[in-house]
């Protein structure tokens, strides 16, 4: 499993980046190293998904501003930032702009390979809700609009005599159409119909 393991390195220091490097390919990570923030950014839109180790303190733009660009782009990719010896107001910055761990300089190599395994753990969560949402989505493709109209209903907990009346359909036929979008959802249950509408996010923008 480790050979997907693949870490996208950012730091301006050459002698880091090299002794980091052959440390993590040692470990069993790939490695991809990056001279600064903006040689990163310019590739990261194509690059391969993986887990960014990003140096803190880098000339013209630093690891924070790096991090806000990722979020702006929408990059997904777990971030661990090194940070100085004692530096905890950044490591605090960093966090709360959505870094998974900090790691301070000098770093014991156990303690890095700790950090990213605990980083690429959430990122193969991620991916699993990735595919849910997909799968998820394309159950709820299969809807017509007035199936799509129960779901909204039921996602909003509404009864079908509630449903139907926000229609204006009988009960009978929001029976109906509730029978038709759980066999093509697959699902025997509300429940299970609940979960599926949830993880397409098909909650959020039907009330939105």
């Amino acid at each position: 499993m480790n050979d997907t393991r693949l870490i996208h390195l950012v730091d301006d220091d050459e002698a880091i980046r090299h002794s980091a490097s052959f440390m993590l390919r040692h470990s069993g990570f790939r490695v991809k190293t990056y001279t600064d923030g903006v040689a990163f950014l310019e590739t990261v839109a194509t690059a391969e998904r993986g887990c960014i180790l990003l140096d803190v303190q880098m000339p013209g733009m630093d690891g924070l501003e790096v991090q806000e660009a990722l979020n702006a782009r929408g990059v997904a990719m777990p971030v661990i930032v090194l940070t100085g010896h004692g530096d905890v107001a950044v490591a605090v910055r960093a966090m709360k702009a959505g870094a998974v761990d900090f790691v301070e300089k000098p770093y014991a190599k156990q303690t890095l390979v700790d950090a990213l395994t605990r980083a690429f753990e959430r990122l193969e969560t991620r991916r699993k809700e990735d595919v849910m949402a997909e799968e998820a989505r394309g159950l709820i493709e299969r809807l017509t609009g007035r199936e799509r109209d129960v779901l909204i209903g039921l996602v909003d907990g509404q009864t079908n005599k509630a449903i139907a009346e926000a229609l204006d359909i009988s009960p009978r036929t929001v029976e109906i159409h509730r029978a038709n979008l759980m066999e093509k959802m697959d699902a025997p249950s509300l429940s299970t119909v609940l979960r599926i509408a949830f993880a397409a996010g098909f909650g959020r923008s039907a009330a939105s």
